[in-house]
């Protein structure tokens, strides 16, 4: 079991821990001061290694690790939160002798949509159409500049729990942990990094871990996918219930009837469950948003059948399907 660092612990004889922000299955994320620039706050991301891993296994991850951060380290966007470090150290006495991996990034203050989702819920409201928007053409931004990198980068966990709303109405997409630089001429860099995403935000081709093809369009179902939780205040359904039962989905204009049309044709066409049917970018898909382009065929399709579902997307069930049976037999050997 992972042990959270206290408070007060020193990183690299510079960064102070002052306190959790969260944590997850495979890290946490704390608040810290920069000794060496007094007055600067950071977040500093612990990736904990993989229960079990063997010697060669940890040198490849952190070898990944430190090649994914470098590539963090090169991006500047008013949108994405600026990487300003990265190294490994080891734990203290106690906790294992595996060392930690880590990511020091500005630190973002303001609540994330998650909470602003929470908070609407409680009011029993929706959130207002026209400021949402606002927030997606921000975060529009920061994906298009993410994906017209060379190579592309994808950021595969798309979710209102990693999008955070600054005081000065900023948007920042933050927590990088499945971010992958993305090279046609390298399977390797359409794998798994550290888990498949959120599931009600995460395109089926995820899934499928490391026999999966994801892409560009992936992160347009996430876009997709959390503009239908902001909107109607509930996550959709998950790819993986849809393909079982295409008809799972309630349009986002059943929950939230004051959903402007195009915006909800924009949102299923995001939502389409094969990546070939969605926008072929995040700036076509941002047009049509704003209305200045028609939708794409499947925005405007009737739910197909079960029978089908299978036969357009049999690779991709495929795919998740030995993605579970391999889970199973590395849980289970």
């Amino acid at each position: 079991m992972h042990q959270n660092l206290p408070v007060g612990t020193l990183l690299r004889e510079r960064y102070e821990i002052q306190g959790l922000i969260g944590q997850g299955g495979m890290g946490a994320v704390y608040k810290a001061a920069d000794r060496r620039l007094p007055g600067r706050l950071c977040a500093i991301k612990e990736i904990w290694p993989p229960p079990g891993i063997g010697a060669d296994a940890l040198a490849q991850t952190r070898e990944q690790f430190l090649r994914e951060a470098s590539t963090l380290a090169r991006l500047d966007h008013p949108n994405l939160p600026k990487v300003s470090d990265y190294f490994s150290a080891e734990p203290a006495a106690g906790e294992g002798a595996i060392a930690r991996d880590y990511l020091v990034m500005d630190y973002v203050p303001g609540l994330d949509l998650q909470q602003l989702l929470q908070r609407a819920s409680r009011e029993g409201r929706f959130l207002d159409e026209g400021i949402v928007l606002g927030w997606m053409d921000q975060l529009c931004d920061a994906l298009s500049y993410l994906h017209r990198q060379d190579p592309p980068v994808l950021h595969r966990d798309i979710k209102p729990a990693n999008i955070k709303l600054t005081p000065d109405e900023r948007i920042k997409l933050v927590d990088f942990g499945l971010v992958k630089p993305l090279d046609p001429e390298d399977p390797n860099t359409y794998t798994g990094l550290r888990g498949i995403g959120s599931l009600p935000y995460t395109p089926i081709e995820q899934y499928a871990g490391d026999l999966g093809h994801t892409d560009t369009r992936s992160d347009i179902y996430g876009l997709g996918a959390t503009l239908y939780h902001l909107l109607t205040g509930s996550p959709p359904v998950s790819a993986q219930d849809r393909f079982l039962d295409p008809a799972s989905l309630p349009p986002p204009g059943e929950i939230n009837p004051s959903l402007s049309p195009g915006v909800e044709r924009a949102i299923l066409a995001a939502l389409a469950l094969h990546p070939q049917d969605r926008p072929e970018s995040v700036a076509a898909w941002k047009r049509m948003l704003q209305g200045k382009d028609a939708p794409t065929p499947a925005a405007v399709q009737p739910p197909v059948s079960w029978g089908q579902a299978l036969r357009q997307n049999w690779f991709l069930l495929l795919l998740a399907l030995l993605s579970l049976a391999a889970a199973v037999l590395v849980t289970f050997r």
